[in-house]
């Protein structure tokens, strides 16, 4: 990629982002114009009921959507990078039945805890990754990558299966499991943003901090060997750093998927290959992204909402279909 391009490339997005977020807080169930906002947050006379919609609403909202499309696009990105597969995604990886396993299990089995759903994700989440590190790593020899996404699908169709299972043993729950699996951000609140936010933006830091050795994995498993790149220890890290972002985005959004899958590939094809800028690109295009898609979803049918996960669906689907296609015209 050329520099110049690369220069101008963050800040363009970055301005696409902010247009987004004040979209955000100017649609709505009730629109705001944009002189209304303003004196609403920065004036001593502005609206109460206004800002109180602005602050304790839309801006949880709008924080959330950015938080999840980052870190499931660095996710996305990890786990492509790691296992050399571009149509690997925490899907595929089985980190979203797993969190949804768990989830379903807590409301089932102690629907008293409903305040640890989220806690319960994100240990599904871990649990599930563990699993399939575990399966992919215990046996020596070549083949690591493919061990990954064959493991991962397994496992994501075991606790599928055992999904279905407590839908029918339990059929009452299976409403309140049906929203979180739609994923959305609907009566999100600040507060529960603050561990997992905190997560996903160390998640991000610590991405970054490996991309170099990344960019050096992708020249291949010998290139990177001989360069004196570790590169099963390097490839361990990087999926297990890509299913903690997941599992944290899991606990408050719920199973948003397709966001690690588009968004990599969107990244590429505007930055390149160089995983040190991929990383930012990843992070400002998934946070627009998920962003809008909230914001389409709940004024598309106006005062009715939609989850966000079901806008995403119908784009992540035929983008995965398309991959599917390219690949066999390769």
């Amino acid at each position: 990629m050329k520099r110049g391009r690369a220069i101008l490339l963050l800040p363009v997005l970055t301005g696409i982002l902010a247009v987004s977020v004040m979209a955000g807080f100017l649609f709505g169930s009730v629109r705001f114009s944009l002189s209304e906002i303003v004196s609403a947050l920065f004036t001593e006379d502005g609206d109460a009921s206004i800002r109180l919609i602005l602050l304790q609403l839309r801006l949880p909202r709008i924080l959330a959507a950015g938080l999840a499309g980052a870190g499931l696009s660095v996710a996305g990105l990890l786990l492509q990078t790691a296992t050399d597969n571009d149509l690997c995604s925490p899907s595929v990886m089985g980190v979203n039945a797993g969190a949804g396993f768990a989830v379903m299990l807590c409301m089932c089995v102690f629907p008293m805890l409903h305040a640890w759903l989220p806690a319960m994700a994100f240990a599904g989440a871990a649990f599930t990754t563990l699993l399939v590190l575990g399966m992919s790593f215990s046996s020596a020899g070549r083949g690591i990558r493919t061990k990954v996404i064959l493991s991962g699908v397994a496992v994501a169709a075991l606790f599928n299966a055992g999904i279905s299972l407590l839908s029918q043993l339990y059929p009452d729950v299976l409403p309140s499991y049906a929203a979180f699996s739609a994923g959305g951000f609907r009566d999100i609140y600040a507060d529960a943003l603050i561990v997992p936010g905190s997560m996903i933006l160390v998640g991000i830091l610590a991405a970054e901090l490996l991309s170099p050795k990344l960019n050096v994995l992708c020249l291949g498993d010998d290139l990177a060997m001989g360069l004196g790149v570790a590169v099963k220890p390097l490839r361990f890290v990087a999926l297990a750093l890509a299913s903690a972002l997941c599992g944290a985005v899991v606990s408050f959004a719920g199973l948003l998927g397709f966001v690690g899958l588009i968004v990599p590939h969107m990244a590429r094809r505007l930055a390149g290959h160089d995983i040190r800028l991929l990383i930012p690109v990843s992070v400002v295009s998934g946070a627009t992204l998920v962003i809008l898609s909230d914001l389409v979803a709940r004024t598309l049918f106006s005062p009715a909402e939609l989850p966000a996960g079901i806008l995403m669906a119908a784009l992540g689907a035929p983008f995965f279909l398309y991959l599917l296609f390219r690949r066999r015209r390769v």
